[in-house]
């Protein structure tokens, strides 16, 4: 309550030298209208303090990973200042490609091609400047996957990217993790806005405002990514049918299942969902979600599992949306989340050893 009240008598001072000084006098005549303004101005910051800047709820399965979190991740424990003026979930998740900056980037292509004919495209930023790790062989590599319809050149990977390359480093599933368990020849991995029970993902983009602002967009981005290779398919699935399909379910239905050998479209949403292996992983994970994320509801997050498992972490923020996690008053050049990102890559490469010894 100190730390607010100190805050509320910082922003009306500086709201009323501002106010004072920049603006007409004449257009407030008698002070009317000065007033209604910085009233109006305290009450929200007096909400937006109180209501909407929270520190995010921190859920771990052990006591050590706990403490090595608070100890070389500190950021996961402080408050979050959603950006002032766009804190709502929709709006966040809308924006952030927009208003985040993009890196340039550079890449090397290398495409590896599978055993079944399909083929794999990596982007490496190999980060041959680096003076921290000049040893390419020792060089500690990131590993950074997009989501559904994403690439290497979205806004946030370019920020991961950038991030890495600050760290002095070169470039994960959950599913994977829990399959395999500790034997995984990786550190550690962290995930951003997971969807973590796709049952409960659908029907939340299946309402009538989130179906029209992301439903149907994702959808028609997928079957563009599929139509472009047709002729692959035309065997096994009726691709007219696919590119008829008005939702992400209807798409998983009429494709995805279909084409990775799943019975029914149930069968294949309980083999995706994540939260049913989430006891299983072995190695360290934090995972970063925000409970207003309407890709990947509240109610949905395995809290209650994770709390079972001393290698995971749940960093739950109060907003954030999908993949937004803007902050400060013009959030173009860093989010939260990219904070999250570069504390906890550092924390578990140059300190991981800490975790085996608690």
């Amino acid at each position: 309550m100190q730390r607010l009240a100190m805050d509320l008598r910082m922003l009306s001072r500086e709201l009323s030298h501002y106010l004072e000084h920049q603006v007409r006098v004449g257009f407030f005549g008698s002070g009317v209208g000065f007033s209604l303004i910085l009233g109006f101005s305290v009450a929200y910051a007096c909400y937006y303090l109180s209501s909407i800047a929270k520190k995010p709820q921190l859920v771990t399965g052990g006591e050590s990973f706990s403490r090595f979190l608070q100890d070389h991740c500190p950021v996961v424990t402080e408050t979050y200042y959603p950006t002032v003026w766009c804190w709502e979930s929709r709006g966040q998740t809308l924006l952030r490609p927009f208003i985040t900056s993009k890196p340039l980037v550079q890449y090397r292509n290398e495409l590896i091609k599978t055993a079944d004919g399909g083929q794999i495209s990596l982007d490496w930023f190999d980060n041959d400047n680096s003076k921290r790790y000049t040893d390419a062989s020792t060089r500690p590599t990131v590993l950074l996957l997009p989501g559904l319809t994403g690439t290497s050149k979205e806004s946030y990977i370019l920020h991961m990217i950038h991030l890495s390359e600050e760290l002095g480093y070169r470039m994960l599933l959950l599913n994977y993790l829990g399959k395999i368990g500790p034997k995984t020849p990786l550190k550690a991995a962290a995930t951003f806005s997971v969807g973590w029970n796709t049952f409960a993902c659908s029907e939340s983009l299946e309402k009538p405002l989130n179906w029209l602002l992301f439903n149907y967009y994702l959808t028609t981005c997928l079957q563009s990514s599929v139509n472009k290779h047709r002729h692959m398919f035309v065997k096994q699935i009726d691709m007219d049918h696919v590119m008829k399909a008005k939702s992400i379910r209807e798409f998983d239905k009429r494709f995805t299942s279909v084409m990775f050998g799943y019975q029914t479209i149930d069968d294949y949403y309980t083999d995706a969902s994540p939260n049913r292996r989430l006891k299983s992983v072995g190695i360290p994970v934090l995972c970063l979600n925000s409970v207003d994320d309407v890709f990947s509801p509240s109610h949905a997050i395995p809290i209650e599992t994770a709390k079972q498992n001393p290698n995971v972490a749940l960093v739950l923020t109060s907003y954030g949306g999908h993949i937004g996690f803007l902050e400060g008053i013009w959030p173009r050049q860093s989010t939260y989340m990219d904070r999250v990102f570069k504390q906890f890559v550092q924390a578990m490469i140059e300190h991981g050893h800490e975790l085996s010894s608690m």
